[in-house]
């Protein structure tokens, strides 16, 4: 398990403008080589990145409390006016730093709401039943205390007993995971081996291979994602069989 830090790319644009400072926190594991896209991705954005780099725990699935915490903890050096919590699957829409500059200016602790679009081709998203309202709070002040919510999955970055107030802005994050059927069936099983009592989802996981109904919206022209996605048929996760004793 090691932490990563980057360099600040944005330092002397921040000082010009007196723009905060934006630190991105994400860890990565069998989605390890889709890091690279995702840095180019955030880089308009953030000043740098702290990564968790959990490529050599023994387990199936790590803690992932424990390495967000961690990650905080790490970012908290940057001495961050606001922290970005994302994933190497996950991309922002071109628009992001000219939608949130203005949001940036907010005081106290504040925690901003990303519309997640779910991809199911790399230029189209799904919209049809809780699909089209999915919300994603990833930008945030940083908490208090650097734990975030003690849930194994699904959990936010923030404590939600810290007092904050939350917003949802008009920012698409890209969610590229479910793009191929062979990824929505084994994220559907994954969960469902982690979590067959539905204790940190009680809709379950079945709906995320559930293609009945599917209707698809193309990302409006002007608000696509960079890089431009490369697909490589893989997983990007764990095997559902590994669990299995």
């Amino acid at each position: 398990m090691i932490l990563h830090s980057a360099p600040r790319w944005n330092a002397w644009w921040r000082r010009i403008t007196q723009r905060p400072r934006v630190i991105a926190v994400f860890s990565f594991r069998y989605d390890h080589h889709l890091v690279p896209d995702l840095i180019e991705n955030i880089r308009p954005l953030v000043d740098g990145w702290v990564a968790f780099d959990d490529r050599k725990s023994s387990g199936v699935m790590s803690n992932e409390p424990a390495r967000r915490a961690a990650l905080l903890e790490a970012a908290s050096a940057w001495r961050p006016d606001w922290i970005l919590g994302i994933d190497p699957d996950e991309r922002l829409e071109r628009g992001a730093p000219e939608r949130l500059a203005p949001k940036l200016r907010a005081e106290g602790l504040v925690a901003y709401g990303f519309k997640l679009r779910e991809m199911y081709t790399p230029d189209s998203y799904r919209t049809d039943g809780l699909w089209g309202g999915k919300i994603r709070f990833n930008l945030f002040r940083p908490p208090p205390h650097s734990h975030p919510e003690m849930a194994d999955w699904h959990g936010r970055w923030y404590p939600r007993d810290a007092g904050y107030r939350t917003e949802i802005v008009d920012v698409n994050l890209y969610h590229l995971k479910m793009i191929t059927p062979e990824r929505r069936v084994a994220r559907a099983a994954l969960y469902e081996a982690l979590d067959p009592d539905h204790r940190f989802q009680k809709i379950g996981y079945d709906y995320l291979a559930d293609d009945r109904g599917l209707q698809l919206e193309t990302i409006p022209k002007g608000r696509g994602y960079h890089p431009r996605h490369r697909e490589d048929g893989g997983l990007w996760m764990p095997e559902p069989t590994s669990l299995r004793s």
